[in-house]
């Protein structure tokens, strides 16, 4: 078994014992199990087998370098959303050739690296950025590739903030307006358009969503090359959601097994590219906290730790649950709130969540915490942000240090 499992009753990842390093690292510190990445790499790689394809992990869900170095080692592709994450994933050893770049408001630098590159393609989401990516490949003496990303109007099902493809939302253009600037890429001289995608939101746990938006690209797909376009690719984006327990998750088999069914309907092989970064990484990371004090307060317990809301984000932002468990269990069950030192009602980690009930200074494992939890976190109340662990091989390594005052003034100072 990969990931996190009980041995003699302390919780450890991938047989490597938390305590040992929390000893060696201090807290709080965030661990990731290179097994259980690349076995859920492999599960959506398999799950597509048989057709062109390419799995595009999602760097910003944890764009830590040694995570992107192993998952190229596989032969995977990545799918950025900034100059910073292009220029980490081309430091971590991922060819141009194997990157798409997504965002609704990419930068002229932005454009200019990734033409200068060479990217696999810039996802469009606006016909000035057409444009404009026409312009700058000009300049540059270049033809970039571009797909459209277009925007279905499918309700993901998903929380308001992490829902991406309805009308109303800032991303992609519609089927309309796509079909309308689909012909005129074909005019424009430095842009060669090869694809269409699309990215409904995230977090999604039922595949109808998912299998609805492959139709409705796979139907502008075959009237495009109906018309005399010649695509290469279908990219589905991403979205596959990740539950409390895998038996809750979305599997990348009931994933591919619902949108195999439209993409069959395609009236020629295009090559299918998707974007999972969450379902990729989540399960396989926790954050390890300390307690740091016990209170209660008219009969409400509060359980202090030494992690915060700037560490892990998402229970404030979206109200995301993540089960907590002690590393080794101590006390008898009992009821309250785990939170942080930040000076925010809305640091914390769980309301009313059933624990057993640890001492001053037990460990605490926060776990599926492997996306969006380093990757938004921050220095909010001047805290230095956690270290990373990688558990491979059945050992560890420290991927990124802990960040210290002289880190967080650098610069600042004259």
């Amino acid at each position: 078994m990969t990931g996190f499992q009980r041995e003699k009753e302390e919780l450890c990842c991938d047989g490597v014992s938390l305590l040992r390093i929390a000893r060696e690292v201090g807290t709080p510190f965030y661990v990731y199990s290179r097994a259980l990445i690349e076995e859920s790499f492999r599960r959506f790689d398999a799950a597509f087998a048989g057709s062109p394809h390419l799995v595009c992990y999602a760097m910003k869900a944890n764009g830590n370098l040694a995570i992107v170095k192993a998952l190229g080692a596989l032969g995977a592709g990545v799918d950025v959303v900034s100059g910073g994450e292009l220029r980490a994933a081309m430091e971590a050893g991922i060819t141009a050739d194997r990157i798409v770049f997504s965002g609704v408001g990419k930068t002229d630098k932005e454009i200019q690296l990734g033409a200068e590159l060479g990217i696999l393609a810039f996802n469009v989401e606006s016909e000035r950025e057409l444009a404009k990516i026409d312009e700058i490949a000009g300049m540059l003496g270049r033809t970039a590739r571009v797909a459209l990303r277009v925007n279905p109007d499918i309700d993901s099902g998903s929380h308001p903030y992490i829902a991406t493809g309805l009308k109303h939302n800032k991303f992609g253009i519609d089927v309309a307006t796509a079909r309308r600037l689909a012909e005129q890429a074909g005019r424009l001289s430095h842009v060669r358009l090869t694809g269409l995608q699309a990215h409904i939101g995230s977090q999604i746990l039922e595949p109808s969503p998912l299998a609805e938006t492959a139709s409705s690209l796979a139907a502008l797909a075959n009237e495009l090359i109906a018309a005399g376009l010649p695509l290469e690719t279908l990219d589905l984006g991403g979205g596959v959601g990740v539950g409390e327990t895998e038996e809750k998750s979305l599997s990348p088999e009931a994933y591919a097994a619902a949108v195999r069914v439209p993409l069959a309907g395609l009236s020629q092989p295009l090559r299918i590219l998707i974007e999972p970064g969450r379902s990729i990484v989540a399960r396989a990371g926790a954050l390890v906290a300390r307690v740091l004090y016990l209170k209660e307060s008219l009969g409400k317990h509060f359980v202090v730790t030494d992690a915060a809301m700037n560490d892990l984000l998402r229970p404030a932002l979206y109200a995301a649950s993540h089960p907590i468990e002690p590393v080794v269990p101590r006390g008898a069950p009992f009821v309250a709130d785990i939170v942080g030192p930040v000076c925010e009602t809305g640091d914390f980690f769980v309301r009313d969540g059933a624990i057993q009930r640890p001492d001053e200074g037990d460990l605490l494992a926060i776990k599926n915490a492997g996306a969006y939890g380093f990757a938004m976190s921050s220095n909010y109340n001047f805290r230095p942000r956690a270290a990373e662990v990688l558990v491979e091989s059945g050992s560890f390594r420290v991927v990124r240090r802990r960040e210290t005052y002289d880190d967080l003034v650098r610069l600042e100072r004259e």
